[in-house]
């Protein structure tokens, strides 16, 4: 369709908008992906997401959704103008490098990469997603050790990329791709004494994520990344903390790994850090442990990873929240959601069977795991986007902006509670 529908009025318009989200739909099915199409149509996902700003995601039939899930890239909500004006600016210089001379967008995000992060963390690879953030630091970390043995948690998600799937810990997404990496071990999260046992001189990273998101929303225990600091430190092997979901602000800190004060010898990150206007991912260590790509800087490379867009608009994501105290705003609504959610499982205990996080991060585990979908489904009707956990579907995240309104965080809560009163009726009458 080349005309925009919102140009469009009363019938002339509705009529127009179903006949693009129709042919959209079958568009998915045949050229896109047809799971993904009986998907929608089964969720009754009967509409497109049009135009998005602030907390707000408008359908192509203008309604307007509560944006509560995204899968975290939104901290900054959508389209936040900072980053948006820095993207521009930078747009009209140049979107894309020719990576024959270095450019300045870079170097700036580096440079305040090494300010934020915790530690003496110095050097910068810059890529496109997550996924690329853990390969290149797990790479990094085999290069450095001059070891192969890599030990993560189940439960786990580190990416959909050979390399990061291999540290991922729900069979579900790696049983049908084996053989996978080797010298890949998994223990529980949470479990210090059975990382122990894991790892040894041949171990060459310990990749964790602080809190597991796709995990279910876990937070460990008190001194567990505290123990498994000295673990790393006593065997020598790397520790490699996956913040692609819990950093850049989402838990209250830049980084979640500040709430026990440990710094990782690798850190990565991605989702928040493009500002939730461009797609970027990076990870940080220390300059000893960046030599071998500082002594040969083609050793692990990525043509887009750097771009200056996506620079700008990192640089200006960050900038935004140290400027407009948004990990202040972030722990100042998380601690009201999460009492608000907490009386809500006291009042349903049947549908809910805890609520936790830190900051805007937080999981409501469901009693039924099938119970998830219907409140997924209840919500959407209500204007309310919300997202399953992959690794623990029971789990639904509310992680809401940190530039939403007080109102329109009340808007979302009250509807999670009529949410839950109605799949508490539903299993009521079951």
């Amino acid at each position: 369709m080349e005309r925009d529908v919102f140009k469009m009025t009363g019938n002339e318009y509705r009529k127009e908008a179903e006949e693009v989200v129709e042919k959209t739909l079958e568009g998915y099915a045949e050229y896109v992906n047809e799971g993904l199409a009986r998907m929608f149509r089964f969720l009754g996902f009967s509409t497109l997401e049009w135009e998005n700003s602030g907390a707000v995601v408008k359908d192509i039939f203008g309604k307007e959704y509560i944006d509560c899930g995204g899968y975290g890239v939104f901290f900054h909500g959508h389209r936040h103008p900072k980053v948006v004006t820095a993207v521009k600016k930078q747009l009209e210089h140049f979107p894309l490098s020719n990576r024959m001379l270095p450019h300045k967008p870079v170097v700036d995000l580096a440079r305040l990469l090494a300010e934020v992060t915790p530690g003496d963390l110095q050097y910068s690879f810059f890529c496109n997603s997550g996924a690329e953030a853990v390969e290149g630091a797990l790479k990094l970390a085999r290069a450095y050790t001059k070891r192969s043995g890599i030990v993560s948690t189940y439960g786990a998600f580190h990416g959909k990329t050979f390399g990061s799937l291999s540290a991922s810990g729900r069979e579900l997404y790696r049983e049908q791709f084996y053989p996978l990496l080797p010298g890949v071990a998994h223990v529980p999260f949470g479990d210090t004494k059975a990382m122990a046992e894991a790892v040894s001189e041949e171990t060459a990273a310990v990749i964790l994520e602080p809190i597991q998101g796709e995990g279910g929303v876990l937070l460990p225990p008190d001194n567990y990344l505290n123990e498994v600091r000295d673990l790393c430190n006593k065997t020598g092997a790397l520790l490699v903390l996956d913040e692609v979901q819990t950093g850049i602000g989402r838990t209250g800190k830049m980084f979640a790994c500040e709430h026990w004060q440990v710094i990782p010898d690798i850190i990565c990150m991605s989702k928040s850090l493009g500002g939730g206007v461009m797609p970027l991912g990076a990870f940080t260590t220390k300059k000893e442990i960046f030599e071998p790509f500082n002594e040969n800087p083609y050793l692990h490379s990525s043509t887009f990873g750097g771009n200056p867009l996506a620079c700008a608009a990192g640089y200006a994501a960050i900038q935004t929240i140290l400027q407009d105290g948004l990990l202040e705003r972030a722990v100042r609504l998380g601690d009201y959601a999460m009492s608000k959610l907490s009386r809500l499982k006291e009042q349903f205990p049947q549908v809910i069977a805890e609520v936790r996080g830190k900051g805007l991060l937080i999981g409501i585990e469901m009693e039924d795991e099938g119970a998830g979908g219907f409140l997924v489904s209840r919500l959407l009707e209500q204007g309310v986007l919300i997202v399953v956990s992959l690794n623990r579907p029971k789990v639904i995240r509310f992680m809401p902006p940190a530039i939403i309104s007080d109102e329109q965080l009340d808007i979302a809560l009250n509807a999670v509670a009529e949410a839950v009163s109605y799949v508490n009726e539903m299993i009521a009458q079951s």
